[in-house]
Parts: structure tokens; C-alpha cells; sequence
């Protein structure tokens, strides 16, 4: 067998260079949190500790990032991007043939900055990592990844709640209905948009299974992934993704192409955190991305009323 992939390796290389990688291993060298997982024989070298670690941080983040599955999601190089933005062109009769004559398309543009930055870390005493397990190192790093998804999530789903310029209120009965589903979803193609995800809490995912509007219409589409709370997509054409940070009172459909952007400059990486002052040894993981809004009327907002 070849050797494993260093994906962390690969990421700091290619956005920092090599001498900024050298200088993570020789930091990591130092820690007693990657000197234990050479301990447990889990990889053979620091740089082999480095990359594990980043690897279980970032495969435990994947099924909170229900935030990558509502927005349009772009890796970037630069700290702000500007988008050209098409202003709708219009049709107008003119003369007596009834001839028709279309608009030049004009353009507005729009800056978005990859401006908020995100952490989450682990640091412990070198005492407990004499005595602490894989299973404790892998769980404690894992909870990193899973804080990162989720704080992601909820930033894109308040952002998208802040821009939305299509909004209607249910029934005010409590529960969520099929039927206020599609309200919505009809407010958004009556501006001539085309919702293609929806964000929901799971007390209103419940609610819709116990409506039978909601699962006569629906099937399993090729995109289903129960286990991160993502179904497919349901004849109106939108993918329905389900995470506790959203808000049971709100529900957000957008035409995720058109509508918004998640930049992502810095996606997930991992380094050795240290304060010997205090004695603590662990890693940090960060992430760097900017959010913008291109089309708001193509953003959806069911609210209870």
C-alpha cells in the first residue's frame, strides 16, 4: 500500500508554503498531544500525527455542515471577491409592426469579504496526556470538527433569515404544514426564482411526517443522506436539510445558485496550540469565510405567525 494522503499537508503547502508546514512540525514536535498519538502507534511521524488529527476533525465537522447544502459555496484565494451582478432586462414594443426590442443587460456588482473567522479548540495538561487513551484523544479532537460544523451552520442560516426579501407567516396553529411549504415556495417563484433547498428545525422535520401532504409528495432523491439529516429533493425541487440550528419558529428556502454566496478562503485546518504558562498542550482548528447576498428576493422566509 502507498502511502496516506496528508491532506493538512497539502492545504498549508499550497496556500502558505513549504516553510510555514515546517514550521507546524516542529512545532507539533514539542506537544505532548501529538507525542501521545505517536505513543499509541496510530502513525509513525509528526507530520503523520498532524494529518490524522486534521483528518478526524474534519470528517466529524462533515455531518454538521448542513450550512454547505443551503448556499452556494466558492474557495477562494483572495480576501474579497466581487460579483456582477445582471440587473432583469426588459421587452418593449415599438412602431406600428409591433416589432419588439430587448434592453442591454446593465450591471450592478457586489463585494463580498471573507472577513469572519471561526475556531475551536482542545488543550489539556501534560498529566493527562500520560495517561489519556486514542479513544480519548480521537473523541475530544472529533468534538473540534462537530463545534465547527455547527457554528457554521447556524452563521449561513442567520444570514440567510437577515437577507431574505420574500417572507409569508403560517397559520399560527403550531405545527408546520405541507401546505405553508408550498405558500412559500409560491412566493418565491412568483419573482421568478426557482428555491432549490430548504432549512428546517427537527421539531418541524417532525411535524411534516405526520402530515400526509408532505409524504404522499415525497421520494428519496439521489442526494439523500439520512445520516447528516439531508433528504432529496421533493417534487417542488428542492433539497430539504434538517439541523437543530435552525430555529423552530423559521423556515428558509433559497435558490441557492443565484441567491447568496459562502466564501471560503480558509476551509477547516488544524495546528499544535501550547501555553506552557498554564500548562495546557492541544490543537486548534480554524476556518475563514465571508458571506454575501446577490439576490435577496430569491431567499425565502416562513415564519410562524
Amino acid at each position: 500500500m502507498g502511502e496516506q494522503r496528508n491532506v493538512l499537508k497539502e492545504a498549508v503547502v499550497r496556500r502558505e508554503g513549504e516553510s510555514v508546514w515546517a514550521e507546524i512540525v516542529e512545532r507539533a514536535k514539542s506537544s505532548p498531544f501529538y507525542e501521545a498519538v505517536l505513543r499509541e502507534g496510530i502513525t509513525s511521524d509528526i507530520a503523520g500525527a498532524l494529518g490524522r488529527m486534521h483528518d478526524v476533525v474534519v470528517e466529524a465537522a462533515k455531518p454538521a455542515l448542513i450550512s454547505r447544502e443551503i448556499i452556494k459555496v466558492m474557495h477562494v484565494q483572495d480576501a474579497l471577491v466581487r460579483f456582477p451582478k445582471a440587473k432583469v432586462a426588459y421587452a418593449y414594443k415599438v412602431g406600428e409592426g409591433a416589432e419588439y426590442f430587448l434592453t442591454g443587460e446593465k450591471y450592478e456588482t457586489t463585494d463580498v469579504k471573507a472577513d469572519t473567522e471561526i475556531k475551536a479548540g482542545v488543550a489539556y495538561s501534560k498529566k493527562f496526556y500520560e495517561d489519556a487513551s486514542w479513544s480519548v484523544l480521537e473523541r475530544q479532537t472529533a468534538e473540534i470538527g462537530r463545534a465547527m460544523g455547527e457554528l457554521e451552520t447556524k452563521t449561513v442560516y442567520d444570514y440567510l433569515i437577515a437577507q431574505a426579501g420574500t417572507t409569508d407567516t403560517g397559520d399560527g396553529n403550531g405545527k408546520l404544514e405541507w401546505t405553508e411549504i408550498v405558500q412559500i415556495w409560491n412566493d418565491v417563484k412568483k419573482v421568478n426564482w426557482n428555491p432549490t433547498a430548504m432549512a428546517l428545525h427537527p421539531d418541524n422535520y417532525a411535524d411534516l411526517w405526520l402530515d400526509e401532504k408532505f409524504i404522499h409528495q415525497f421520494y428519496w432523491g439521489s442526494q439523500a443522506d439520512l445520516n447528516r439529516g439531508i433528504l432529496g429533493h421533493s417534487p417542488l425541487g428542492m433539497k430539504i436539510a434538517v439541523s437543530s440550528k435552525c430555529t423552530s419558529d423559521t423556515v428558509i428556502i433559497n435558490d441557492v445558485d443565484i441567491s447568496s454566496v459562502l466564501l471560503v478562503r480558509r476551509d477547516i485546518t488544524t495546528e499544535p496550540y501550547e501555553d506552557p504558562q498554564r500548562d495546557l498542550y492541544g490543537v486548534v482548528a480554524s476556518e475563514r469565510i465571508g458571506l454575501g447576498v446577490l439576490r435577496s428576493t430569491a431567499i425565502g422566509k416562513l415564519t410562524s405567525a
